[in-house]
């Protein structure tokens, strides 16, 4: 049987480190993955000391440069995962990343005060990436780096307030473990309960979507299945506000209206039925066109 391999992201931090000297203690096939988003002076110095490090323990190295100075975390986000994603299915492997306890609290705190609902609780969810050390807090892994007397590199970027993510860590540096603990558990089920969410939608979602079955039920319901769908189907999340925007739409709008509802996705309402679709964000903003405009607008 083939031995199982696994591609390890790798940004030179600590816990990236930590997580590549497990998995080579492990004994695990692994080839090094490492993305410069060359925002910073000294990433490219990272890069030769990933690629350097990925030798040290015999592994295969693939790293990729973009030039993304000035592009906000979201982007920078979206590039990173692009490539590692795509890289790992070239070499047939599990997408491994190094996010542990304390990150997956970071992003709790940091959905819910954007107002993402209950699945702001569900983050990190994705199928396609494991993520072995989301039991582990902050403090054991940097007492495991030390003991293994590991190298890594410093993000000057944690340090500066220009982030909401680093303004939010600093506040939850001092939360009690048994808390985190608390919140890992809390985390769990509500990733199992959305993977059971993803399932059910699956089969109740079919494009173009059903204006009458969202009428037939709740506003809760729709926003829920609605944001499901999305997220399947465009791999992104939209707001409450936005959502239940779309939703009151689906619901009470005219036939033939478009509407913009976020994230550069634009929907158009038939009597029957609603089509959602992807849009060029350099596009002119609208909120609702009808008639022979709205038509000419949904034109590719």
């Amino acid at each position: 049987m083939e031995k199982m391999k696994y591609a390890v992201a790798v940004s030179g931090g600590i816990d990236s480190v930590v997580l590549l000297d497990l998995m080579a203690h492990k004994g695990h096939q692994c080839v090094v993955l490492h993305f410069d988003h060359g925002m910073r002076g000294e990433s490219r110095a990272d890069a030769r000391f990933v690629e350097a490090l990925a030798r040290r323990y015999g592994f295969l190295f693939e790293g990729k440069r973009e030039e993304l100075l000035g592009a906000n975390e979201a982007i920078a986000r979206q590039h990173r995962y692009a490539f590692l994603l795509a890289a790992a299915e070239r070499h047939g492997a599990q997408l491994v990343t190094a996010h542990h306890l304390d990150d997956v609290v970071e992003t709790i705190a940091l959905n819910i005060a954007r107002g993402t609902r209950w699945r702001g609780l569900a983050v990190l969810g994705d199928r396609r990436i494991m993520r072995p050390l989301t039991h582990w807090t902050k403090q054991q892994l940097t007492t495991y780096a030390v003991r293994r007397h590991l190298e890594w590199v410093e993000d000057e970027t944690n340090a500066t307030d220009v982030y909401t993510r680093n303004r939010l860590r600093r506040k939850l540096m001092n939360l009690p473990d048994d808390v985190k603990q608390q919140l890992y558990d809390l985390w769990q089920e509500q990733l199992e309960l959305a993977e059971a969410i993803t399932d059910e939608s699956v089969q109740l979602l079919t494009e173009p979507l059903n204006r009458y079955f969202f009428i037939s039920i709740d506003m809760a319901e729709a926003v829920e299945l609605l944001a499901e769908y999305i997220r399947n189907t465009f791999a992104t999340s939209l707001l409450t506000s936005q959502l239940e925007r779309a939703v009151l739409a689906l619901k009470t709008g005219k036939p033939g209206t478009v509407w913009q509802i976020g994230e550069g996705l634009e929907m158009k309402l038939s009597l029957k039925t609603a089509i959602i679709k992807k849009i060029d964000l350099g596009r002119k903003d609208f909120s609702d066109y009808g008639g022979k405009d709205a038509e000419q607008e949904w034109q590719e």
